[in-house]
């Protein structure tokens, strides 16, 4: 499933073909994706003009000057394509088109329909699921060492677990969570109420640093993630233990490869990739 940097990039390569161009038709070519597809939506936003794009989480949000909106979930294998007028085709599993009077369209695809799309209005999105119970972004000011420690205080999860918790730290999935953990050196099967202060700090500065990076180097391709012109991220070749079992880990003089390397665990049903050694 696409993770908070995935999500941003496709938000921002979206920006400069969605965003104050009149939008002619919103096609849907199903009735159903994860959800039901609202059936009013195209009409409220035939020929508006779409003025606001953002990213919460791993949702998109986007808004047209009536105010009336869509919030896209790109599931496990959604993936969305910007096609110039030369370029067009139509492909099996695209659901959703945006299109418009000249220039690229845009298409969503999603083979096992675990994405969605919802009609959002923009006055009380904020007020329903899964946004009102959503916690800070952790690329934003809010999302420090000292809004971490007391977020995590008293929790009995670990520590892997309780950054997977939405309502904890908004968008950070497995991968970044592995890549995070190993960063700050920390142990992913410690209970999360755990960690002093200064092991937060560390952590929060970890995620951001995380985050950022796989953002420049344009996200993860590991299953079906692609960007919107088609290319693979390359971030997966930047990982210190995701996906790396039995790896010796990027530390220089770690002593893991003589233990058999990167280790893999089962945590709550994900795979937790660590260095026993690095992280204790």
């Amino acid at each position: 499933m696409p993770e908070l940097p995935e999500v941003e990039i496709v938000k921002r390569a979206l920006e400069p073909v969605l965003l104050e161009r009149p939008l002619r038709k919103l096609q849907f070519n199903r009735a159903d994706l994860r959800f039901a597809l609202p059936g009013d939506l195209p009409d409220k936003l035939a020929g508006r003009t779409i003025t606001s794009i953002s990213r919460r989480g791993k949702y998109i949000l986007a808004f047209a000057d009536n105010d009336h909106g869509f919030v896209l979930h790109l599931g496990m294998s959604g993936v969305i394509r910007i096609e110039h007028p030369e370029e067009q085709s139509d492909q099996k599993h695209d659901h959703v088109v945006w299109a418009f009077d000249e220039g690229p369209r845009i298409v969503f695809n999603d083979a096992r329909r675990f994405g969605f799309l919802q009609a959002v209005h923009v006055e009380d999105w904020q007020d329903s699921a899964p946004f009102n119970a959503m916690g800070p972004e952790p690329l934003g000011n809010s999302f420090n060492g000292e809004y971490l420690a007391e977020a995590l205080s008293g929790k009995k999860a670990s520590i892997k677990s309780a950054l997977l918790d939405q309502r904890v730290v908004a968008g950070v999935g497995n991968i970044y969570d592995c890549e995070a953990l190993y960063m700050s050196g920390i142990d992913p099967r410690r209970s999360a109420g755990s960690l002093s202060a200064q092991e937060c700090e560390k952590l929060a500065h970890a995620i951001k640093t995380v985050l950022a990076l796989a953002i420049e180097k344009g996200g993860s391709s590991l299953k079906d993630y692609k960007h919107t012109d088609g290319n693979l991220g390359y971030f997966q070749h930047h990982f210190a233990v995701y996906d790396r079992e039995g790896d010796p880990c990027p530390k220089s003089g770690c002593p893991c490869g003589t233990d058999n390397g990167v280790q893999r665990i089962v945590q709550h049903g994900r795979s937790t990739f660590f260095c026993p050694y690095v992280q204790n």
